[in-house]
């Protein structure tokens, strides 16, 4: 075909040298990198700055009547009226202009959801179901593909949850601290992350050893500084509270990667540790299973000691990825690392176990889901079909569309349940809200169900008895 004289070629043809070498710049030294890391920080600082108050603080927005019953008490709007003026002491809300319409904050709507449950129609399910003397359920999200939305679909969650009635703590397993940074968190090294409860772990291995040599009448390994220090830490000392008034933070931060270094050091001398126990034991130990309803574990995008640490923890695994083949594949090689890394540990931990009759090692969690997340139906349905039929009942039905009210809602540097929905169309924030309220009502049906078994298994181990 004979090229068109009026057509222009493509932008890779005919590059003059002299200008790319003018356009080239300077060769890149270390030390630019920490330049670029500053401009960076004052970008993010400023970008963060626009969600925070005057104070320097971060505040979460107030909740109008209608949306309170429509997404959070299941009460109409007249009724949810009349029970206020008839209970003067319950929080009043505010109005902005005379006679306008009342807003309340979350720890008001908390009280009130509160009081219809005591109070209300009992067909109703005001408060959230845990089942008494049921510990809290863990849930880690991960891939180690990124950009598939893990950490997004982790806030969400744990603001669904908070909104649901539900305690939450989110753990930050990420030194990259994108969740720390949703939630306002402020971590200064590693010691105000997870690492000393990693630390106190081993150091409480090697005090068990220790007294094992003691006994046998050899001398005692001695424990440096770090590992002595941590043996005072708790993880309630590691605890933050957040702008919102029942979700908690462990939050992250760079040096948290120092622990995929530190952790293989402690396992080399210390071979008998079992370091995929120690946040199940450390969060166990220390009641926050007690404290707390849902635990969200945000991991990082790789499979190292801390992924590891957190998908070990969990009792159901979420696995967010996108409707392309790309991800698709990349999810699937996943699972097979999953695969590979807790069999070879069960396999080396039941070697032991039969060579001294005791019971073995097999990990198990509630439920495992994949979901599919910034979905594009007009695109992405054929796809997602053909995923749906190789998964099956391992990948959710309900798929988490993008909608525009995502994309503003990230300009504003909050969650979409952060944002008010007068700064939006009201049908964007609807449709927008819908998606992410389905995503939760997904999850949700894991958590009750997984509280549930174990209710009844706890029953029937009583009866039994």
């Amino acid at each position: 075909m004979k090229q068109d004289a009026t057509t222009p070629l493509p932008p890779y043809f005919n590059i003059d040298p002299d200008q790319a070498l003018m356009q080239l710049g300077t060769p890149a030294t270390t030390a630019g990198f920490e330049q670029i890391a500053k401009a960076c920080e004052a970008g993010r600082q400023d970008l963060a700055s626009r969600g925070l108050e005057e104070n320097g603080g971060r505040s979460l927005r107030l909740f109008s009547t209608w949306e309170i019953t429509r997404y959070l008490i299941p009460v109409a709007t007249g009724h949810f009226r009349r029970v206020l003026k008839q209970n003067p002491e319950l929080p009043q809300g505010q109005s902005e202009t005379a006679g306008g319409a009342k807003w309340f904050t979350l720890d008001e709507v908390l009280k009130l959801r509160a009081h219809f449950a005591a109070e209300g129609s009992k067909a109703k399910n005001y408060l959230p179901y845990r089942p008494k003397g049921q510990p809290a359920k863990m849930v880690a999200v991960a891939n180690f593909k990124g950009g598939v939305g893990k950490t997004s679909t982790a806030a969400h969650l744990a603001m669904s949850a908070a909104l649901d009635g539900y305690k939450v703590l989110v753990v930050d397993l990420d030194s990259q601290g994108s969740m720390t940074s949703i939630f306002g968190g402020k971590v200064e090294d590693e010691w105000q992350t997870v690492f000393p409860l990693l630390a106190r772990h081993h150091a409480r291995h090697l005090q068990e050893d220790n007294q094992r040599r003691l006994d046998r009448g050899e001398a005692p390994a001695p424990l440096d500084d770090g590992l002595a220090d941590a043996l005072d830490m708790r993880a309630p000392d590691l605890v933050q509270k957040t702008h919102w008034p029942n979700i908690d933070l462990i939050g992250a931060q760079l040096n948290l990667y120092w622990a995929e270094f530190q952790i293989p050091v402690w396992r080399l001398g210390s071979r008998g540790w079992k370091l995929w126990d120690a946040l199940t034991e450390s969060f166990e130990a220390d009641g926050l299973l007690d404290d707390y309803d849902v635990i969200f574990l945000d991991t990082p995008p790789a499979l190292g000691y801390l992924t590891i640490n957190g998908l070990a923890a969990a009792d159901i695994l979420l696995v967010p990825m996108g409707a392309s083949f790309l991800e698709f594949d990349s999810t699937g090689r996943f699972f097979d690392m999953l695969h590979s890394t807790f069999s070879s540990i069960e396999d080396a931990e039941n070697m032991a176990a039969r060579a001294l009759g005791r019971e073995g090692l097999a990990f198990e969690w509630d439920a495992v889901r994949t979901v599919i997340t910034r979905y594009d139906g007009t695109q992405q349905a054929e796809l997602s079909a053909l995923m749906q039929a190789y998964l099956g009942p391992t990948l959710s039905p309900h798929r988490q569309d993008f909608t525009a009210l995502i994309g503003q809602a990230g300009e504003q540097v909050q969650g979409i349940y952060e944002a008010d929905y007068r700064d939006f169309n009201r049908e964007t924030y609807v449709r927008g809200r819908e998606t992410f309220d389905a995503t939760y009502a997904a999850f949700k049906s894991l958590l009750i169900g997984a509280w549930r078994r174990d209710e009844l298994a706890e029953q029937t181990s009583t009866a039994a008895e």
